[in-house]
């Protein structure tokens, strides 16, 4: 058990290490790119909220300020540091089977000053709130997911008023863009990144046929969300097309099937999968050949209710691979509970364009350092390792040295040297609070 744990916190101590070598160059001062260090720390902590206060007490601040600089005052480039965590995920997660999810997710907030907040659909509830929508791409593999890139999604009660705009300090040209084409630019960057993957799936944002076009010139399959107005067409079966509802609605009740029960299927759902007309890829890239099958994937949950989802693969692709690649959702939808729980994602407290951009990317870096140790100690997702993280930094950080520890307790691998001797912990901790 001790050895387990010393070997993991080996790997969090080298992992930190990498991560803030990585992320030094952002940063104009020594300082800065230290208390930016701590930032991520404190993001990494047990506590149940990561606000300012409560990081600042965690890095042994006598106040917010630098956390609040980080995000705000102080100069540099938050899309570097998206650059940075697609990185570093994918050096531990890479596969070239892996899936490519967008998703979104919605930050609840008070007034009307945050960048990007209007009184919309909150999809994590589904209902109308006052909030920011943030649109995110995650990266699934066999060896983990992390998210990759985000977007704050800016409703046209901000993109028609410049002034407030100015006022969030939101890069000047931005104009209105649909969540779908918020989406196609992150789909985009990744493949120009030559990021390893074989599939795009998403399940609550809609795909487009500008997204769909584009995947296919890509090379790329995708299950992608659609709306039942959706229109396909079929040489051989719908020549003058039809919506996803009508293809529904006349579906052959034989093609629905209960799928095995699985870790992220649900027992409740059936499946349908109406596969259209063979094409060859060359329509659409003429370096490439073989025959490729859109097709309409039909999801029925238990109330008998319809999801609908375009779909393009390798001819003969069995529907529980499409099925499978549409459970990729789940795991991310999953991934946003935990970002928002356990690593502060819904604790922003800025206002600004820059602020949420910042904050989200940190947000992302911590996520990743989770994946990745994850693989690389073997461990099933819970949340002993930021328990074991908090505690080994708390003996650091303390101005005694750490009593001998009891070799069959927690405390000596907590005892444990954390980081490197840089003396970047050494601020004495806060004061108790008094009454």
């Amino acid at each position: 058990m001790v050895e387990s744990i010393e070997m993991t916190l080996a790997i969090w101590a080298s992992a930190l290490r990498e991560v803030k070598s990585l992320i030094r160059g952002l940063f104009p001062q020594e300082r800065v790119a230290t208390s930016a260090g701590l930032f991520l720390e404190g993001l990494l902590r047990d506590e149940h909220r990561k606000t300012g206060w409560m990081r600042a007490e965690a890095a042994g601040d006598p106040g917010p300020w630098r956390q609040q600089a980080i995000l705000g005052r102080v100069k540099w480039d938050a899309d570097a540091l998206r650059d940075i965590v697609r990185e570093y995920a994918l050096k531990t997660l890479a596969d070239n089977e892996a899936v490519l999810v967008i998703d979104e997710t919605g930050f609840i907030k008070q007034g009307k000053t945050s960048c990007g907040v209007a009184r919309q659909v909150n999809v994590s509830t589904g209902k109308m709130a006052n909030c920011q929508i943030g649109v995110f791409a995650a990266y699934v593999s066999r060896h983990g997911q992390a998210f990759i890139d985000r977007a704050l999604y800016l409703p046209r009660a901000w993109t028609d008023d410049p002034a407030r705009l100015a006022q969030a300090h939101v890069p000047a040209g931005t104009t209105f863009a649909t969540k779908s084409r918020l989406a196609l630019v992150m789909i985009s960057r990744a493949v120009a990144a030559d990021v390893p993957l074989s599939w795009v799936a998403s399940d609550r944002v809609f795909g487009g046929a500008d997204i769909e076009m584009a995947l296919r010139r890509w090379y790329k399959g995708y299950v992608l969300s659609v709306n039942a107005n959706h229109h396909f067409f079929c040489r051989n079966r719908f020549p003058e097309g039809g919506t996803a509802e009508d293809i529904a609605r006349n579906l052959d009740p034989s093609l629905w099937r209960s799928l095995p029960q699985g870790e992220a299927l649900q027992g409740s759902e059936s499946w349908a999968y109406c596969s259209f007309t063979d094409l060859d890829v060359a329509e659409y890239d003429k370096t490439r050949s073989g025959l490729w099958t859109p097709g309409l994937l039909i999801r029925r949950d238990a109330n008998r209710a319809l999801s609908y989802f375009s779909t393009w693969s390798p001819a003969g692709t069995e529907i529980e691979t499409l099925v499978a690649v549409n459970q990729c959702c789940r795991i991310i939808e999953e991934g946003l509970r935990t970002a928002k729980n356990e690593l502060g994602l819904d604790h922003n407290e800025t206002r600004s364009w820059h602020g949420w951009h910042r904050h989200v990317s940190l947000v992302m870096l911590a996520f990743a350092m989770v994946s990745t140790v994850r693989h690389k100690a073997s461990l099933e997702p819970s949340g002993a390792v930021g328990r074991l993280m908090v505690t080994s930094r708390r003996f650091e950080r303390l101005p005694r040295p750490p009593r001998k520890p009891n070799p069959g307790s927690l405390g000596a691998a907590a005892a444990l040297p954390w980081l490197d001797q840089s003396g970047e912990c050494g601020r004495e901790p806060l004061p108790s609070k008094t009454q």
